[in-house]
């Protein structure tokens, strides 16, 4: 059994709260922290590349890569600074 969704015009949770992508308030607000904060940047590599607009509730952070011609989702994983791709586009992330 799938569980309820709530879309609303400004992201998307389930019927417990955890949201499937972050509005568009926390989306911005969570890209400036990641792009401009001099801690992560002494840590990992650059996220200039990649729009984050969703957690897994453990520290990574899910992303698309804007102005590529593909609309694959990523996992980026704060523990190994890694990248993988999870989806290829997302609405398959959200399936």
């Amino acid at each position: 059994m799938r569980p309820s969704v709530v879309l609303s015009g400004d992201g998307c949770e389930d019927e417990y709260g955890s949201e499937f992508f972050w509005s568009a308030d926390r989306t911005a607000s969570e890209n400036v922290m990641l792009r401009t904060d001099a801690d992560l940047a002494a840590l990992y590599m650059p996220f200039d590349a990649l729009l984050f607009f969703a957690d897994a509730g453990n520290g990574d952070l899910f992303a698309l890569v804007p102005g590529v011609r593909r609309p694959d989702v990523f996992l980026w994983d704060h523990e190994t600074d890694s990248r993988t791709w999870v989806a290829p586009r997302l609405a398959a992330y959200l399936e």
